[in-house]
């Protein structure tokens, strides 16, 4: 098999993959070197974002997959939408970057930094595949929650470090370690 065919085979794949797919996997099913098909993912990334493509292939979650390019976002977000919002709500979002920023974590943890139950919320972000259980808090038995691989392929993360860092967005408070610190007693 060619470069050329290399590179077709890996279009072909990344066409109907639902989730990024890694190197090592592409490389097992093209049956050529990891190092070939990751410089043939860079080099076919680097062409489609010279040739101004409507699409981008980036590398996010450990994988690669193919994306919409984000200059085109709202042509493809009235496409996809069509009229219908399934947005998170603003419980869900606030829920889901306590887990995001704080995981693993109980459910009760997010609860006592809400400050409301969020039961219902967990149940709808476990349910859209945004954060799952990951274990057992010891010192309680409390189920840990943590966020999914498709919670970073929909921010276009490739690992929860790459969040943006909370301290600009926070009030300038004295003794907030002291505030934290009673949450986890």
């Amino acid at each position: 098999m060619s470069n050329s065919e290399l590179n077709r085979s890996i279009e072909a794949i990344l066409m109907v993959v639902d989730e990024p797919v890694t190197e090592i996997i592409l490389a097992q099913i093209t049956e050529f070197p990891t190092d070939q098909v990751m410089e043939a993912l860079q080099t076919l990334a680097t062409e489609y974002h010279d040739q101004g493509r409507g699409f981008e292939l980036r590398q996010v979650a450990n994988g690669w997959r193919f994306y919409s390019h984000p200059d085109l976002a709202p042509v493809v977000e009235k496409f996809v939408l069509d009229g219908q919002q399934s947005r998170l709500t603003q419980a869900a979002l606030e829920t889901l970057a306590v887990i995001a920023y704080r995981q693993p974590v109980s459910r009760a943890r997010v609860s006592a930094i809400r400050g409301v139950n969020v039961e219902a919320v967990m149940k709808t972000l476990v349910t859209r595949g945004l954060v799952e259980e990951t274990g057992l808090e010891p010192e309680t038995g409390a189920i840990l929650y943590k966020t999914t691989s498709f919670f970073l392929e929909k921010l276009g993360l490739n690992k929860v470090e790459d969040l943006p860092a909370l301290a600009p967005f926070l009030p300038d408070l004295e003794g907030l370690d002291d505030v934290l610190a009673s949450l986890t007693d």
